[in-house]
C-alpha cells in the first residue's frame, strides 16, 4: 500500500478515469476498474480521494479547464483581420492538444444523465459563446450579427461532435475556406489557407490549395455579383 501510494498520485487515477469515461462512459468509471487498469488495490484509491463523486468533479474541472479555456484564449489570441481569427478558433477542431472533442462527447453525454453535469454544460456554452461573440464584435461586427455569426459557428461545431461525425482531417480541412465565408463573410486569402495548414499534421496537397483557391475566387464573385443585383433591385 505504501508503494501504490508512492506510485500512484491523484493524477495518474484522474487520467485513468479520462480514459475511462472516454471509451465507455460515465457509467465505466468506477473505484474497481479504475484500480485494476492501474494495478493496484481499490484501498489505495481511499488514500487519495474521499470517493468516486471526487474524481468525477476533478474531471469536470479537467474538462472546463482544457476546452472552455482553450476557446476562450483562441478567441483572443492576436490577428489581423476576422478570418485569422476564425481560423484560430478553427485550431480547437483540428488539434486535439488544444480542444479535446472526444473528452467534449463524452461530457457532454453524461451531462445526459446527470442534472448538474448539464448544468455545468450550459454554464461553458454561456461563457464560450459569449466569448465569440466578443470576438466579432472587436472585427467591427454588430452585436445582433456578432451574437448570430457566433452562434452558427459554435452550435454547428457542437453539433459535429454530439453526432459523433467522423471525417478524416484532410476531408474536414478542404472545406475550410467555405466555412470561414459561411461564418465571417469574408473570403480567405491563399497565405491564410497555407498558414492554417501548416499549423497542422495535415497538409493542402498544392492540388488541393488550387482547389480551394478556385472556390474562394469562385464565391468571391458570386458574392460580389449578388451584391450588385441586390443594389440595382433596391
Amino acid at each position: 500500500m505504501k508503494n501504490g501510494r508512492a506510485t500512484i498520485n491523484q493524477t495518474a487515477w484522474i487520467d485513468a478515469a479520462y480514459e475511462l469515461l472516454t471509451a465507455s462512459g460515465v457509467s465505466a468509471v468506477k473505484i474497481v476498474p479504475l484500480a485494476k487498469k492501474l494495478k493496484t488495490s481499490r484501498t489505495s484509491f481511499y488514500w487519495l480521494f474521499k470517493d468516486r463523486e471526487e474524481v468525477l468533479a476533478a474531471l469536470l474541472e479537467r474538462w472546463e479547464r482544457q476546452n472552455t479555456q482553450a476557446l476562450i484564449e483562441q478567441s483572443e489570441k492576436y490577428a489581423s483581420s476576422i478570418v485569422e481569427a476564425t481560423l484560430n478558433i478553427f485550431d480547437c477542431w483540428f488539434d486535439p492538444a488544444v480542444f479535446d472533442s472526444e473528452f467534449e462527447y463524452a461530457v457532454r453525454s453524461w451531462s445526459l444523465q446527470d442534472q448538474a453535469v448539464a448544468e455545468r454544460v450550459s454554464q461553458a456554452d454561456i461563457v464560450r459563446l459569449q466569448a465569440l461573440q466578443d470576438m466579432f464584435i472587436r472585427y467591427g461586427y454588430d452585436v445582433l450579427e456578432a451574437d448570430t455569426r457566433a452562434r452558427t459557428m459554435y452550435l454547428i461545431q457542437i453539433g459535429y461532435i454530439s453526432m459523433h461525425t467522423q471525417e478524416t482531417q484532410d476531408t474536414r480541412i478542404a472545406r475550410v475556406a467555405q466555412y470561414i465565408n459561411i461564418f465571417t463573410g469574408q473570403m480567405c486569402t491563399h497565405a491564410d489557407l497555407e498558414r492554417f495548414a501548416a499549423r497542422h499534421r495535415a497538409r493542402f496537397t498544392p492540388e488541393e490549395m488550387a482547389a480551394q483557391q478556385e472556390m474562394t475566387d469562385e464565391t468571391d464573385i458570386n458574392a460580389r455579383h449578388y451584391r450588385g443585383v441586390t443594389t440595382l433591385k433596391s
